[in-house]
């Protein structure tokens, strides 16, 4: 779905306010409900750490990139970590494997894809299951994907995935603005907190976001390009939480964009996008780029007309998030 207006603002006596009005009685129940079924549900232990990369509000917070850099320094640890997604937007219940080379985004979900990429990644809607399973395949640590509200694993080390500028928004729980659940209640779940900037000279606001007397760890991360952009004329498009963020990306990486396209989250694209696009990109004299988790849910055959632009997960300081790692994993060693 793409995000209404006025889950990103605050206060005012505009029509955004009288909604957000109207449909808080309904952000209160569905809090409710989350925080009774955390409460009610008996976490699965399945004998391995769980370390869940998680968010409070609905959208894309960079949470699969962080996922992907902690699969790649768990693994070159010496560790053999597994990533786990319900595999969101696949057909496919689970649990099963991933493999790039026979599946799809339509089989698996786009963000399984790229985590596959640095580890071996399970799809399973029944989170315990894909679990287990991966244990059976070797797995010493678990890296799940999304389920900061799911409680029906046990994890070791949970962090809370924050995009520094969207913030909270309206402070609101859906469907009245973008929080899953209560802000206080989310963080206190919490054993760290990654505040995902624009890069890294932008400061998060700790204190806007109410991180400044938070008791747990807060990180500070962004994404960077790994390559620069193509030059010439280029049309972006994406089908992300946060599309603006991909374009604004990419010109502030020195791109020239003649024109953008913004498509809900997780879009599965049609042969009329894409005709549509392409119509686009020859009228500019231009050509096409997305961010790879678009690139994944495109036709095979149009790949090689798109370019996908990846980006990885930086920290400002990397040596704090190894230390919460090797720490969590030295406390869940036989015998500790």
């Amino acid at each position: 779905m793409r995000e209404p207006a006025f889950w990103r603002t605050d206060g005012g006596r505009g029509s955004g306010s009288l909604v957000r009005a109207l449909l808080t009685p309904l952000g209160w129940i569905y809090g409710w409900a989350t925080a009774r079924r955390i409460r009610k549900t008996t976490p699965v232990d399945p004998g391995i750490p769980v370390i869940c990369i998680g968010n409070l509000t609905l959208g894309g917070t960079g949470k699969t990139p962080i996922a992907q850099t902690i699969l790649t320094r768990l693994t070159d640890m010496g560790y053999r970590a597994h990533a786990l997604s319900r595999g969101y937007g696949g057909r496919l219940k689970g649990p099963v494997r991933v493999d790039p080379a026979i599946q799809g985004a339509g089989d698996v979900g786009d963000e399984p894809l790229l985590l596959a990429r640095v580890a071996p990644a399970w799809i399973s809607r029944d989170r315990p299951a894909g679990a287990l399973a991966a244990v059976e395949a070797a797995a010493q640590v678990l890296v799940l994907d999304d389920g900061h509200q799911n409680p029906t694993l046990r994890k070791r080390l949970s962090f809370v995935v924050i995009d520094g500028e969207a913030g909270w928004g309206a402070n609101k729980v859906f469907p009245a603005g973008p929080l899953r659940e209560p802000v206080t209640k989310g963080l206190a779940r919490a054993d760290a907190v990654i505040v995902m900037t624009r890069n890294a000279d932008t400061l998060p606001d700790y204190e806007g976001l109410g991180l400044s007397d938070l008791e747990v760890p807060v990180l500070h991360a962004w994404l960077a390009p790994t390559q620069p952009p193509p030059r010439g004329s280029l049309v972006a498009f994406a089908g992300i939480g946060r599309p603006q963020k991909f374009f604004d990306a990419l010109q502030a990486a020195g791109a020239d964009l003649s024109e953008t396209g913004q498509f809900a989250d997780h879009h599965p694209y049609s042969k009329g996008d894409l005709k549509r696009l392409q119509r686009l990109a020859t009228a500019h004299d231009a050509a096409l780029i997305t961010t790879e988790k678009d690139w994944v849910r495109l036709p095979a055959a149009m790949r090689d007309d798109v370019t996908a632009w990846p980006v990885r997960a930086e920290f400002a300081n990397p040596a704090a998030l190894d230390g919460l790692l090797r720490d969590m994993m030295d406390a869940s060693a036989p015998g500790r």
